[in-house]
């Protein structure tokens, strides 16, 4: 049974939320100590995280950065904010989605099954590939490539793994979330720019700039070179 960690500053909206994901046969943890979201993280050991951007003490935006220090369990944001600005916060800071108050409770079913579905269901024939003398560690979401070790998050992992096994070859954004999301109806066409984004800036850091290509108008390419 998958548990979901819910972080809101809304006991009657955290309940609500809870009750219906329960309902579906998911474990539910509400995070009571909001000054302390990464010690109850550590505790409960969720396999997804339901965080609210607008919380006491310390934002959404913090919380997502503490709790990728430690995992790479996929975050969704939950926001009254529809503002882009919000949106590319949330994603940069390694969110895996973002979804915005007040929401229809069987959308969030349908985000939260497919973030799962992809995150522990989600494996290919090969757990590892090579390009550039780097390797990708596709069940650890893991590149090395000289002596230097990053972690991805899973989205960045699976945006690498698609471009490597279709080296050579463009794919498509529309490829890449569906891949991501199943299904690009929910999903704002910003959320990628920012994964590719963030991938491509953590690549250049290891001495990898320049390995992702964008063709205009078309999509995405790692060339064989």
């Amino acid at each position: 049974m998958y548990k979901i960690m819910i972080v809101d500053d809304d006991p009657a909206l955290a309940s609500l939320l809870g009750e219906h994901l329960s309902h579906w046969g998911y474990e539910i943890a509400i995070c009571e100590k909001l000054a302390d979201v990464i010690g109850e993280f550590k505790r409960e050991k969720p396999h997804l995280v339901m965080l609210d951007i607008s919380l006491p003490f310390f934002n959404g935006h913090h919380w997502c950065a503490e709790i990728r220090r430690v995992s790479t369990a996929p975050i969704i944001f939950i926001s009254s904010s529809g503002s882009s600005m919000d949106m590319v916060m949330a994603m940069t800071m390694g969110g895996d989605d973002y979804i915005q108050k007040p929401f229809d409770l069987d959308v969030v079913l349908a985000k939260v099954k497919a973030l799962l579905r992809r995150t522990y269901d989600f494996t290919g024939a090969l757990s590892t590939i090579e390009v550039r003398g780097a390797v990708l560690d596709i069940g650890q979401s893991t590149l090395y490539y000289n002596g230097e070790r990053i972690e991805l998050t899973r989205n960045e992992s699976r945006i690498l793994q698609l471009l490597l096994e279709r080296k050579g070859s463009i794919v498509t954004r529309g490829d890449l979330m569906n891949v991501l999301w199943d299904s690009d109806c929910f999903i704002d066409d910003n959320t990628l720019t920012v994964n590719i984004a963030r991938l491509r800036k953590r690549l250049d850091e290891i001495g990898l700039g320049g390995l992702i290509a964008t063709r205009k108008g078309q999509g995405y390419l790692v060339g064989n070179a």
